[in-house]
């Protein structure tokens, strides 16, 4: 695992101009090219409503640099502890502008891209994200190991989306224990309403998606359901999470935990996805 740590340059160099922001990214340009195709808008006006925003972020950014270094160390090691596999992966730290928290490149075996301003600075909330993220890297690390054929991954697929967030959300709770459960979704502490409506409506929830699933674009059914700024029918985002580690804990109780994780693989995948979303 290599560290690419951007933030000490933004935070020695810093000052609230359109032009320092340009050298910051040009510094950077595979990162930030990145960050800006898939995961925030890079227009003159989400940069100067950004620099509105750094000074009262700063302090928490430099907290979250502080906290996160060894963090990073510590989740790599537990997973190698439980699951016997390394990262042969890059880890970026940035401060973005206000858009994702944190991702995994688009990659086999992915880079993974923090970004601080939108993090949380208490050490748990920490190691949950980190934990989070270093999951999708390990299903797929431990999915190539199984000679898995990535040319038959239905990237796009709605379906593809549950199998992943219930996979990471499953490792973030095997590799950081005993947290409440609903920070394993919110990655802070304001997650029990979140999590109490989810579990009380699950049935109905479940229904919302398949309907979704059925007669939305797949574009629309990632905003609804996957992304932090898309509100479905009962007004929260990211209620794919909770599906999505519905599905994998079924999957976990049929197959076991790593049959579980590698079982996007098999040809008739899919179709058991639609299997269980289908279920009463």
């Amino acid at each position: 695992m290599r560290i690419i740590d951007t933030v000490p340059y933004f935070i020695r160099n810093y000052d609230p101009s359109i032009n320092f922001l340009r050298s910051y990214y040009s510094n950077y340009p595979e990162i930030f090219n990145e960050y800006f195709t898939y995961h925030c808008k890079n227009t003159e006006d989400r940069h100067i409503e950004s620099l509105k925003k750094y000074p009262h972020y700063i302090e928490s950014i430099k907290e979250v640099h502080q906290n996160i270094l060894p963090i990073l160390q510590e989740i790599k090691e537990e997973y190698f502890k439980l699951y016997q596999i390394s990262f042969p992966i890059d880890v970026n730290l940035i401060v973005g502008g206000f858009g994702s928290n944190a991702y995994t490149h688009r990659q086999f075996i992915p880079n993974i891209t923090f970004s601080l301003e939108q993090l949380s600075p208490i050490k748990n909330h920490l190691r949950v994200i980190v934990a989070h993220e270093f999951g999708h890297a390990a299903q797929n690390i431990i999915s190539e190991e199984v000679r898995i054929d990535w040319t038959k991954i239905h990237w796009n697929s709605p379906l593809t989306w549950l199998n992943q967030e219930g996979a990471a959300t499953h490792f973030s709770r095997r590799t950081v224990v005993n947290l409440n459960p609903s920070i394993y979704f919110s990655y802070n502490d304001d997650g029990d309403e979140w999590l109490e409506f989810s579990i009380r409506n699950k049935k109905e929830i479940k229904r919302a998606f398949q309907e979704n699933y059925i007669n939305l674009d797949d574009v629309i059914v990632f905003k609804k359901w996957f992304s932090i700024n898309g509100l479905n029918r009962f007004g929260y985002s990211r209620l794919g999470y909770f599906v999505g580690d519905m599905f994998f804990q079924h999957q976990i109780e049929k197959y076991g935990e790593l049959n579980a994780v590698t079982a996007w693989k098999e040809k008739d995948f899919e179709d058991n996805v639609k299997q269980w979303l289908f279920q009463n």
